[in-house]
């Protein structure tokens, strides 16, 4: 599939190579964190503040993404002073392909936005051969989170 992108002589290639460093994306892990505190804790009021204490991070940050949650009918939540969150379905009826969804999480790999170097044919076609490759690799990462669940996640914690 690549190979017809890169077809012709390689001998005269410039390669300019940059090193930047890019922010990770952590909207899927900390979802499923979320997502597994209340499945782990099922039946039992568990407030923002809860959650943001074994996420680390702030109540209002957990809010936000329980809203994402929310919005795709994962959860919902009783709001106010007393309010509390819980699983709309069991642990076992949700998939991690249904919170990466809900998060709105990015692809597990992007393409560079750096420009062309147009005397070198790989930096010229590399975007193009890449993107086949990088979409079949994002379909496959989803097919496996399709098949994996929620109770899978918290089966795994127990063993911890």
């Amino acid at each position: 599939m690549v190979e017809k992108y890169l077809k012709k002589d390689l001998a005269f290639l410039i390669v300019s190579i940059r090193v930047t460093s890019m922010a990770v994306n952590t909207q899927f892990s900390i979802a499923v964190h979320i997502m597994a505190g209340l499945g782990y804790k099922c039946g039992t009021d568990i407030t923002s503040g809860h959650l943001a204490e074994s996420v680390n991070t702030t109540p209002s940050f957990v809010r936000r993404v329980l809203a994402k949650l929310s919005k795709a009918n994962l959860l919902e939540t009783a709001k106010g002073k007393a309010g509390s969150c819980w699983l709309v379905r069991k642990p076992k009826d949700i998939s991690l392909l249904e919170i990466y969804h809900a998060v709105g999480a990015p692809k597990v790999f992007a393409i560079h936005q750096y420009a062309p170097q147009k005397p070198c044919q790989i930096s010229c076609n590399i975007k193009a051969a890449l993107e086949c490759v990088l979409n079949e690799s994002q379909k496959a990462m989803e097919q496996k989170l399709g098949k994996i669940t929620l109770a899978d996640v918290i089966t795994e914690l127990k063993k911890c």
